[in-house]
This record gives structure tokens, sequence and C-alpha cells, in this order.
């Protein structure tokens, strides 16, 4: 009886509903609550960070450290790190585990190539398990990033061994492929339940050769983001490396996979569909929006180079990227990079705890508030107020709802119509030219099923300016 009251009261706001007979994907745990998490951090850290260079990947990529043992950092503190990514407001954060070198930063069994070989520390010291216990003492949920897909030390290109076909060649992707194997069943195994696992620029499919991964993630770590596979991807890479994506961004996708060798229509169009997603698509697959916090200045850091704290973003680009990737339906992830001697640049910290207070500035009081389940979702204000934004917000346990709407403002008594928009999802942040008003009410044109909303607030920022 509930649902049928709820309905008549939409309906009766001029509410439309969308055609029958589309099955409503939804999301899974580790899905939802990336969504709800919305903010996370990875941390970068690798040889190439000690040898003084600026870093270039197509290099890095191919031509192997020529001494590991450069990698001695000082004053290493993993928990000073995550202190950085808490003071920001991210509720996760992830470490580079390995990456293009093929050096990993832990006690790996089946890796040589790893912190055992270091004099550093004598070979005992372990960056992910330091790591993993910092974030459980601040609350942040840890995840892992895996490189896989470019080892130079071991001569390893978009997941192949380099050289003639041969039998030498094809016994040493046979090694290649157990080893890699070998290391995820560790990282899976010894630091207990992760938040993410992302494998870097994905993780290939073994029918085409490449490790099998995902049946270890799946045994070990049910409970994980799987960031992805030929197989398999439950979160989409969002288009560009700005740490924005476009609008709309709908949470659904027609593949399930992010491989463009096989759905060649995600990367056309300059990815528009890794962008936007589909409305009509069958998986649940959310879009991420990355970004190095070094990319201001023409710059696009992912690792930390001497002389570039220039490079750091400012608070007022930060705060644009929240608003174009949290408020548009998409989960933010800053990369971070420790220096030499093992700490977030004071530059870094400094701009991220900024960010973090401003974001709670800005959003943690609204105006006012829309109480879910109270009728025609309406903000009233009492006198009239400057009013520049609202949020809005679904309940996406039970899917993507919303297909269109727009927001209403009540000035000198009559209705007005301030914001037009499509998709919602977890979370929009519409924001418009400033209007003085005594309410304000979402209409919801277009939708499947009944709508849940789940949060509709009002607000004012006056340095804000409509994009």
């Amino acid at each position: 009886m509930t649902g049928i009251l709820n309905k008549l009261v939409l309906l009766a706001a001029g509410i439309t509903t969308a055609a029958a007979g589309f099955s409503q994907p939804l999301p899974a745990p580790a899905q939802l609550a990336w969504q709800r998490a919305e903010l996370g951090m990875v941390f970068h850290y690798d040889l190439h960070v000690f040898d003084g260079r600026q870093y270039g990947q197509g290099g890095n990529r191919i031509s192997p450290v020529p001494d590991y043992n450069i990698f001695h950092p000082s004053q290493l503190d993993t928990d000073q790190w995550v202190k950085t990514a808490k003071d920001a407001g991210a509720r996760f954060a992830i470490l580079t585990a390995t990456h293009e070198t093929g050096f990993a930063l832990y006690q790996s069994d089946v890796n040589p190539y790893c912190l055992k070989a270091l004099r550093w520390k004598n070979g005992k010291a372990d960056i992910v398990a330091d790591f993993v216990a910092s974030c459980r003492k601040y609350g942040i949920a840890p995840g892992i990033y895996i490189g896989i897909r470019w080892n130079a030390f071991m001569g390893v290109h978009d997941f192949k061994v380099q050289g003639a076909d041969n039998a030498f060649r094809q016994n040493r992707q046979d090694y290649y492929n157990r080893m890699v194997e070998g290391m995820v069943e560790e990282l899976c195994t010894r630091y207990g339940p992760l938040f993410e696992i992302w494998f870097d620029g994905g993780a290939s499919d073994p029918a085409d050769g490449a490790p099998d991964v995902l049946s270890i993630v799946e045994k070990h770590q049910p409970g994980a983001l799987f960031y992805w596979n030929g197989q398999r991807s439950d979160a989409r890479w969002g288009g560009s490396e700005t740490g924005t994506v476009g609008y709309p961004c709908w949470s659904t996708f027609p593949y399930p996979s992010m491989l463009t060798a096989r759905y060649p229509e995600i990367a056309a169009n300059n990815y528009h569909l890794a962008k936007h997603g589909d409305s009509t698509g069958k998986y649940w697959m959310p879009a991420m929006s990355d970004a190095p916090l070094r990319g201001h200045n023409g710059r696009h850091e992912w690792f930390w180079e001497p002389g570039d704290d220039r490079s750091v973003y400012p608070l007022d680009h930060l705060l644009r990227m929240y608003e174009q990737s949290v408020g548009r339906n998409s989960t933010l992830i800053l990369g971070l990079t420790p220096d030499t001697a093992g700490l977030v640049p004071a530059v870094d910290a400094k701009r991220l705890k900024e960010f973090g207070a401003a974001v709670r500035t800005r959003y943690d009081a609204p105006l006012g508030a829309f109480v879910p389940g109270s009728g025609v979702p309406e903000i009233r204000l009492g006198a009239s107020r400057l009013v520049n934004q609202v949020m809005i917000g679904e309940d996406i346990t039970q899917g993507e709802r919303i297909l269109s709407f727009f927001v209403e403002a009540k000035t000198g008594g009559r209705w007005q119509k301030v914001y037009a928009g499509t998709a919602v999802g977890h979370k929009h942040i519409a924001t418009f030219p400033a209007v003085k008003a005594a309410a304000l009410r979402l209409r919801i044109m277009h939708h499947r099923g009944t709508p849940a909303l789940m949060v509709f607030n009002a607000y004012f920022n006056e340095e804000i300016q409509p994009k």
C-alpha cells in the first residue's frame, strides 16, 4: 500500500514513468561500499622516485632500474601517509604494491625482485604490511594496486614477455604468469580483508594468455572491488586522468568488462562511453575519476620528482574536481606520492587538509534538507535565502531510477525552473545562478519504478559559479 501511495504522490506532481520491461541492474556490496566512500587516495611509490630524474612512462616501462638499492627512504612513515588521506576526507586508500618496474614493496616468496633484495632495513621491510596497518589504525579501508601489464625488469610489455616467438619465450611467459598468480595470492591472503584490488590497465584475460587472477581474488577476497580484467569489471575508468567525468554519468554499462580489445566501442569518440555510461546498460559498473595531486602547471606526476612542488593543484581546482566527479555520480581517487624521505611532502599534506576542510564547510551544513519519505520532494527555507546549489542522491541499492528531473525555486510566491538534469545516482551536485528562494522543489519527470530519493539538500556557496 505504501508503494501505491508513493506512486500516486509522484503522479500528482506531474511525474511520468519510463517504459516497462527494463531489468534494473543493482550494485554488488563491494560496488555499493565503493560508491558510498566517494573519495579515495592511491599512493604511488617505486624505485624511480629515488633516481633524481623526471619520470617518463614510456622509458620506465621498458628500461630496468640499474641499481635497485637506490630505494632507501630515511624516514618512511605510512602513518603519515594515511593520516594525510584521512585529513582530505578519504575513506579508502590504495598502495602500489608493484608498478611498471616490477619491483614489489613487500616480502614476496615468488618474486625475488622485491624488498627482500635491498640493503635497506636488511631486506626485512614490508611496506604493504605497514600501509595496511596504518589504514586500520586511522579507520581507512585498505586497497592494493598490482601492476602486471608492464614489468621492465622481466621484459614484459602489455602482459607479454618480449622476444622471438619460440619455446624459450613461451617458457618465460609461463613462468611470469605463474609468478603473477603467486603474487596475487600472497597479497590476497597475508593482509586481511581488502577494500579494492586494482590491476594497472586491467589484467587482460586468461583466455588471451594472461595470468588467471580473477579466480584468486574471488576465492580469497570476495568482498573486494575488483578492478578489472577481461572477465569482469566492478568499476570503470572514467575516460581521462583529470579527476572528472562528463555529465550525465550513469552507473550502468552495456559490457561486462572494460577490455577495449574486445569491446572497441568503449574507446570510440575519446572514450565517450566510459565517461558517460549508458542509462540502459545491463551491468552495474560505476565510474572512477582519477588524477594525480601533482597535475597543475602543465604537469601530470604520479611519482615524486625533485623541484616539483608547484605542480600541486590549487584548492579551487580540487573543489571543482570534486564537484565534477563525486558530484556527478563518480568515485574520485587522487594520486599521492611520498618523497625520497618516505613522507608525503608538506605542501601536498597541507593542500589535502585544506581540501578536506573546504568540502566539509561547503556540504556538511545545508541551508535546508528534504526528509525522505515525507511526500513531494520540497525544501522549505522559511525566509527567502540565496541558493545556488542542490545535492540530490538516490538509494542506489534499488538501482538508478531517476532518468530526468528539474529543480524549481519559489521566488516572489511563484515557482521557477532553475536547473534541469538527467542522471542522479549516488550523488549529483547541481549548480545554477544564485536565486533568492523561500523553497525549492524537485520534479522527477521520467523514471523507472518508484524513485527512491535519499538526499535533497540546498546550499549557497558565494564563490561557486555554474559550469
